[in-house]
């Protein structure tokens, strides 16, 4: 890749998928870009295992995702890690199916249990005063 600084937003965050090794996509192909495909593979999803055409690349509601068009030409939004489209989650290839849930996510789930139990109880409590 040619060394140059970026004068516009849109070629910095071109050099940042570049960098990524992404391949150039738009809705209108290139025919010297090869074309980037991704599967759905979040088991739960109704696009499970479908395969669509990489639209766009970037971070959005503060994640990655991936962009691209259905059969009927709307344009949708994944997040990556639901996607092949994305690095290898470094827990998931460790627990290889040996555990489906992140201790983090399992303590920020037992905190929001908590605090829902909390503001039940305090509901309860000034029901009963009142």
């Amino acid at each position: 890749m040619e060394s140059r600084n970026p004068s516009t937003h849109a070629e910095c965050s071109l050099l940042t998928v570049r960098r990524m090794h992404w391949h150039e996509c738009t809705t209108a192909p290139h025919g010297d870009v090869e074309i980037r495909r991704f599967r759905v593979t979040h088991p739960y999803h109704p696009l499970f295992q479908q395969e669509f055409e990489l639209v766009s690349y970037r971070q959005d509601w503060g994640e990655d995702r991936v962009w691209f068009q259905d059969k009927l030409g709307r344009l949708h939004s994944l997040p990556t890690s639901w996607t092949d489209a994305g690095a290898v989650d470094p827990f998931v290839a460790l627990a290889a199916g040996r555990s489906l849930f992140r201790v983090a996510d399992l303590i920020e789930l037992a905190r929001q249990i908590a605090a829902g139990k909390s503001e039940r109880v305090a509901r309860s409590v000034k029901e009963n005063m009142s």
